[in-house]
Parts: structure tokens; sequence; C-alpha cells
């Protein structure tokens, strides 16, 4: 069976995103990872390739060795059901610590507690209380 998982392309900062995404949630690890070497394509010791899970759900992310005309876009975003009020409060503070708030936690007609950030990576994330 075909298992699709969610991929994140940074440009040197792969380590430091994924660490920063472990220390938000339950049941989060870095799985594997590897570097990129002497000589080879990409900046030593960056992430050639890394495994990671928040929450039990796995992710994947590098370091592009390349540099592209783009980047992450809110087009794209990461849901988070919260079952708290305080953990909602504190994703919200902690994602958009460095970033950007998209629409601030607030009650919306969808939701009693909804907030959307790009976080200081610029990976976007839509937090919702669950009602």
């Amino acid at each position: 069976m075909q298992k699709i998982t969610t991929f994140l392309m940074f440009e040197g900062q792969a380590e430091a995103a994924l660490n920063f995404y472990i220390s938000l949630f339950n049941d989060s690890k870095v799985i594997s990872i590897s570097r990129y070497g002497p000589n080879e394509m990409g900046k030593e010791g960056s992430v050639m390739h890394a495994t990671f899970s928040l929450n039990g759900q796995q992710f994947m992310a590098i370091d592009s060795n390349v540099k592209h005309a783009f980047t992450f876009t809110p087009a794209m975003s990461l849901y988070v059901t919260c079952e708290t009020e305080q953990e909602i409060n504190t994703l919200f503070a902690q994602l958009s610590t460095g970033g950007n708030v998209l629409m601030p936690l607030n009650k919306y007609p969808f939701s009693s507690r909804f907030g959307w950030v790009n976080d200081q990576f610029g990976v976007s994330w839509q937090l919702s209380l669950i009602s």
C-alpha cells in the first residue's frame, strides 16, 4: 500500500527546524538523520536526509544544496487539532515567535479557537481547538 509523507526542504536549517518541532509535540523524535560529508554536494554536516515524527506521524526533511526561487507557502500547511486551550495557546506562542501571524488566535465561525502562523523557518501551521 502507498504511504504519503510530508517532505520539508530547507536551506541550511533542517536540523534546527526538526529539533524545534519535536520539542513542541509529545511522542516526537528524530528517527534517522544522514549528513553531507566532505567533498559531497551539500555543505558538510548539513542534513542530507532526515526522518522524524511529530506525535507519531512521520515527516522527512533535507537541507537543499541548491538555492531555489521558492520556499514554503501557506497554501500548504500543517493542521493541528489541540485538545486544550492551554495547548493551543502554548503552540501558537511558540510557533509564531520569530515567524508571522496569518490569522490571530481567536474565535471564528468554524472554530471556537483557531490561529494560523508561518513559523521562523517559513512552515505554515493551522491550530484549531477541538470543540
